[in-house]
């Protein structure tokens, strides 16, 4: 249990730690407008996540026990995709971004809440990323319970996380949104998947 309940916490902060354009609009919306509203921007984002970490748990154990014969290629395979999702991480934190901003004046934590999930649902490398977690073989979910605890713990990383991109946006905003801020973040999330990738082979 306790594997299952770091993985998921490994897994959250891996998906959220990177920098880029959601998170320089959240630290956008929090510094213009107020704190509530740019946390409600980031659990926007979180709760997506967590709700990507449910849909892979329930479909990917049951596409696991379907495939249980070749799961030793499957696992090479999720290994693999990892590994890029982790090096195109990389490639990412190092790449000059620009964040279009939207007008911010009008925004209150409803709709915060529900631009920033609408925008990172419709991001399709979120759920191939926990698929590959789950069927891959990096966690090992027994039950509904471990199912469970994964998915609220990686619910909680990635909420813990945006509210704090969130919290900085008046002090560490211009940091967190600068070249150097995302490539260090980049750069950490990167070595996050890439241990999550790794661990089936360690």
């Amino acid at each position: 249990m306790l594997d299952v309940l770091l993985s998921g916490l490994l897994t959250g902060y891996a998906i959220a730690v990177p920098v880029g354009a959601v998170a320089v609009m959240i630290v956008a919306v929090s510094s213009r407008t107020s704190w509530r509203t740019g946390a409600a921007a980031g659990l926007g984002v979180a709760s997506v996540d967590g709700a990507y970490a449910a849909v892979a748990v329930l479909a990917g154990t049951a596409v696991a026990r379907l495939l249980e014969p070749i799961s030793s290629t499957l696992t090479a395979v999720s290994v693999a995709v990892l590994l890029a999702i982790a090096g195109l991480t990389l490639v990412h934190a190092f790449r000059p971004e620009r964040a279009d901003e939207e007008p911010l004046r009008a925004w209150t934590p409803l709709r915060a809440w529900a631009t920033f999930a609408a925008i990172t649902a419709i991001n399709p490398a979120t759920v191939l990323y926990f698929a590959a977690i789950v069927i891959g073989g990096t966690v090992k979910i027994h039950g509904p319970l471990e199912g469970f605890v994964f998915v609220l713990a990686a619910f909680a990383a990635s909420a813990s996380w945006q509210v704090f991109v969130a919290s900085v946006g008046v002090g560490l905003g211009t940091w967190m949104s600068s070249p150097r801020g995302r490539r260090t973040t980049g750069v950490v999330a990167a070595l996050a998947i890439a241990v999550l990738a790794l661990k089936p082979l360690l």
